[in-house]
């Protein structure tokens, strides 16, 4: 808009937008009567003090991404197993006297253990994702096979238990169904030009049979590269706790005065490990989270090495 005055020519400037508001896209409120909008795009922002979405709010451990908790289980594994069990040789053989018979048995078992250790992980993961697909398979078959009144049953003893009324779980059997089956169930518009329904027909982790493992049975399939990761992991971690009790014995000729060395090293080691893992796996909430953690890991490797030092001790002649 423009305006004229004593032979001066006002332009209106436009107003300033800001850039990430631009790029954002518009959010509807949950009770919009737009049938065209899609789910994602609704928020409740509008009726929130502020105008805040509910992605933008913080709870007091900000933490959104925790680790793999198949890597943390093979973590944990390998690095508990290495500080308590080549640290409970250890302590054991101390009682022998020789620092060198200490370091020969230690690097042996350890050398051992991490290979142990490693193929362990492996044929655990093979076993894992050998038996989800003999199950897959299985239930794949019964799926097939079974009526829709008998699937509506299965379905619904897996929603109906957090909630889900009948209704709501026919409907999800319906979908799920027509989904993973060639055949349509009864009802269904065979003539439906859905290209993303016909496209999911073709991928193994989408339908019933699916749905069925991972939420009746708690089992999900297991990549191959899963199993290589896992003995990696569980070996190495292995291998690094495992040296660390034996460390004093490499300076010191007197086997009883090494392990003194050893069990402060590896007692320090375990209170700091276990104050980790309960940092990663989110157990430590507080301060008393960290403490078991770390007390618990301690108390089951001093446990270990005391059981071990006292059964050589005792069939020492």
């Amino acid at each position: 808009m423009s305006s004229e005055t004593n032979g001066t020519v006002a332009v209106s400037l436009p107003r300033h937008v800001d850039a990430s508001a631009r790029s954002q896209p518009p959010v509807w409120t949950l009770d919009s009567s737009n049938g065209n909008v899609p789910l994602p795009a609704k928020c409740d922002r509008h009726g929130r003090e502020g105008g805040v979405c509910c992605k933008e709010l913080k709870d007091e451990d900000d933490r959104t991404c925790l680790v793999n908790p198949d890597i943390v289980r093979d973590v944990v594994i390998g690095l508990s197993d290495g500080l308590t069990v080549p640290f409970a040789l250890t302590a054991g053989l101390s009682s022998l006297g020789e620092s060198r018979l200490v370091v020969l048995g230690g690097i042996a078992e350890l050398i051992a253990g991490a290979i142990s250790m490693g193929i362990g992980g492996f044929l655990a993961s093979q076993a894992e994702r050998d038996q989800y697909r003999f199950l897959k398979r299985h239930t794949s078959a019964r799926v097939f096979r079974s009526c829709q009144g008998e699937m509506e049953r299965e379905v619904y003893a897996v929603l109906g238990p957090v909630g889900v009324d009948e209704s709501t779980s026919r409907a999800v059997t319906k979908c799920l169904r027509d989904v993973e089956c060639d055949t349509p169930t009864p009802g269904h518009n065979s003539s439906s030009s859905d290209e993303e329904t016909q496209s999911l027909r073709w991928q193994s982790h989408v339908g019933l049979t699916p749905f069925l493992l991972k939420f009746g049975e708690g089992l999900e399939e297991v990549p191959t590269s899963r199993l290589y990761a896992s003995a990696i992991t569980i070996g190495l971690g292995y291998l690094i706790g495992g040296i660390i009790p034996l460390i004093p014995y490499f300076y010191f000729t007197h086997a009883q005065v090494a392990l003194i060395y050893s069990c402060i090293l590896t007692g320090v080691v375990l209170l700091v490990f276990g104050a980790v893992k309960a940092r990663i796996t989110g157990a430590g909430q507080d301060i008393k989270g960290y403490l078991w953690g770390a007390v618990s890991t301690l108390l089951v490797g001093g446990a270990a090495a005391a059981a071990a030092y006292a059964i050589v001790a005792l069939l020492e002649p």
